[in-house]
């Protein structure tokens, strides 16, 4: 029950990240390049970011109690040992590509977020979206017994 739990939380939380980020790349990005507009990512942004980050964690931390429920402890991560650990291992590597690239925008482009580098914000917002729907995927083989 406990893990059935966790997977529904993991879920609620995974809509928020995925689906924020799927409305951003579908709705406000074409609009904003098409307009040549940083403010309508700059506004989605910061209404965003007080659902979206607190779903990351929730998502961080119930998929790693997930993870260890299956079995699969930090000592084991990046093993790519069996099929389970293998869609924890590639989920963790995506996870790490998606702080590396938030943090990129969040210190580089955002705080400066104008004409000449919404194209850059718009390969950033492409790959993050990209990046959380893959993880998504990843996550229904777990169902399978993994990869």
């Amino acid at each position: 029950m406990k893990h059935h739990l966790l997977l529904i939380i993991h879920l609620l939380a995974a809509s928020v990240w995925v689906g924020g980020h799927l409305l951003l790349s579908l709705r406000y990005l074409p609009k904003a390049m098409k307009y040549k507009d940083p403010s309508i990512i700059r506004k989605f942004e910061e209404g965003y970011e007080i659902l979206g980050l607190p779903a990351l964690l929730v998502l961080v931390a119930s998929g790693i109690w997930m993870a260890c429920d299956y079995g699969i402890t930090p000592s084991q991560w990046f093993h790519f040992a069996s099929p389970i650990e293998t869609v924890v291992s590639t989920k963790l590597s995506l996870l790490l590509f998606t702080l590396i690239l938030a943090i990129h925008a969040r210190l580089f482009i955002i705080p400066k977020l104008n004409t000449q580098n919404l194209q850059q914000m718009a390969w950033h917002i492409a790959m993050i979206t990209f990046v959380a729907v893959t993880m998504l995927v990843l996550g229904t083989f777990v169902r399978f017994g993994g990869l």
